[in-house]
C-alpha cells in the first residue's frame, strides 16, 4: 500500500502536467513543424502537398516587399533595442537612489507593459494623427505652425512605431535593470567609494559591467519582441503608408492570408523563427554553461 501511494505521488505531477505538455507539443511544436513543411510546398490559398523544395525561399528573397520588410525591421529593431535599453537603465539608476515616492513611480513606469500592443497602437494612432491628435491640439491652442505628421509620412512612419514600442517596453527593461542593481553587493561599491572613485567611474567600471546578465536578457527579450512585432504595427499604421512600416510579421500575414501565397508566407515565418533561434541559442548556451 505504501509503495502504491509513493508511486502515485511520483506520477501525480506528471499526470497533472501531461495535458498541458500534449497541448504544447501539438499546438506549438506541431504547428512549427507543419509550417516548416508548408514552406517547401506549392501551398496557395489552402495547404498543398506538392513538394517544390527551396523554390518558395528563392521567390521570397526575390521580392522587393520582403527586402522592404527586412530593412524596416533593421531600423525598428536597432532603435527599439537601443532606446529601450538607454531609458530603462537611466530610470533604474534614478529609482535606485532610494528616492521618495519610488513605490508610486515604479508602477507608473511599468503600467504601459500591462497594456496589449493593440491598445498601445490604437492610443498612439489617435495621439499622432494630425487630424485629431497632437498637431490638432496644438493648433487649437494657437500654435498654427506646429506640424507633426510622421504617421502619414512614408519616410518617418517607421519611427512612430519605434516611439510607441519604446513607450510600452521601457518600464519592463527598467524593472530588469533595477533588479540587477539591487542585486549588487553594496560592499563592493563602498570599497570603490573609499578608494576615491567618482560616481561616473563607479557606474562605468563597476556597476554597468556587473549588469551584463541584465543587458543580455534585455537584448534577447527586446530582439524577440522586435522580430515578431505585428499587432502594434497593424493597430498603429496598418503597415502603411504604402509599405513604409511593413515588417516581416505583417509580410507573413499578408502573403499567407490575403495574397493566397501560403508557401511564401510559411517561408517568411521560418526565416523569422530562425532569426529568433539565432538570438536565443547563444543566450541559452551561456546560461546553461554558467549553471553547469
Amino acid at each position: 500500500m505504501t509503495d502504491l501511494r509513493t508511486r502515485f505521488q511520483d506520477w501525480l505531477p506528471r499526470l497533472v502536467l501531461s495535458p498541458s505538455l500534449a497541448a504544447v507539443l501539438v499546438f506549438v511544436y506541431g504547428f512549427i513543424a507543419f509550417t516548416l513543411y508548408l514552406s517547401f510546398t506549392d501551398s496557395r490559398m489552402l495547404p498543398s502537398y506538392d513538394w517544390v523544395g527551396l523554390e518558395n525561399y528563392s521567390k521570397l528573397w526575390g521580392l522587393r516587399h520582403w527586402h522592404t520588410a527586412i530593412a524596416n525591421l533593421g531600423i525598428f529593431a536597432l532603435l527599439y533595442i537601443t532606446i529601450c535599453t538607454a531609458i530603462g537603465l537611466t530610470l533604474a539608476i534614478f529609482l535606485d537612489q532610494k528616492i521618495r515616492g519610488e513605490g508610486l513611480l515604479r508602477p507608473i513606469y511599468l503600467y504601459p507593459m500591462a497594456l496589449s500592443f493593440i491598445v498601445t497602437g490604437t492610443a498612439w494612432k489617435w495621439f499622432l494623427d494630425p487630424g485629431i491628435g497632437l498637431e490638432h491640439t496644438m493648433h487649437l491652442w494657437g500654435w498654427e505652425s506646429f506640424e507633426f505628421g510622421w504617421i502619414k509620412d512614408r519616410d518617418m512612419a517607421i519611427y512612430t512605431v519605434v516611439i510607441a514600442a519604446v513607450w510600452q517596453s521601457s518600464g519592463f527593461v527598467m524593472a530588469m535593470f533595477l533588479a540587477g542593481l539591487r542585486g549588487i553587493d553594496n560592499e563592493i561599491l563602498k570599497a570603490a567609494q573609499i578608494d576615491g572613485a567618482s560616481n561616473w567611474n563607479l557606474y562605468r567600471r563597476i556597476v554597468i559591467p556587473l549588469l551584463r546578465p541584465a543587458f543580455l536578457s534585455a537584448f534577447v527579450i527586446l530582439s524577440h519582441l522586435a522580430v515578431k512585432s505585428y499587432d502594434l504595427v497593424i493597430a498603429l499604421t496598418g503597415g502603411g503608408p504604402g509599405r513604409a512600416t511593413e515588417l516581416p510579421a505583417t509580410f507573413m500575414y499578408s502573403y499567407t492570408f490575403t495574397r493566397n501565397s501560403m508557401g511564401i508566407g510559411a517561408a517568411s515565418a521560418v526565416i523569422m523563427l530562425m532569426t529568433i533561434a539565432a538570438i536565443m541559442t547563444p543566450y541559452l548556451y551561456a546560461e546553461l554553461k554558467d549553471k553547469g
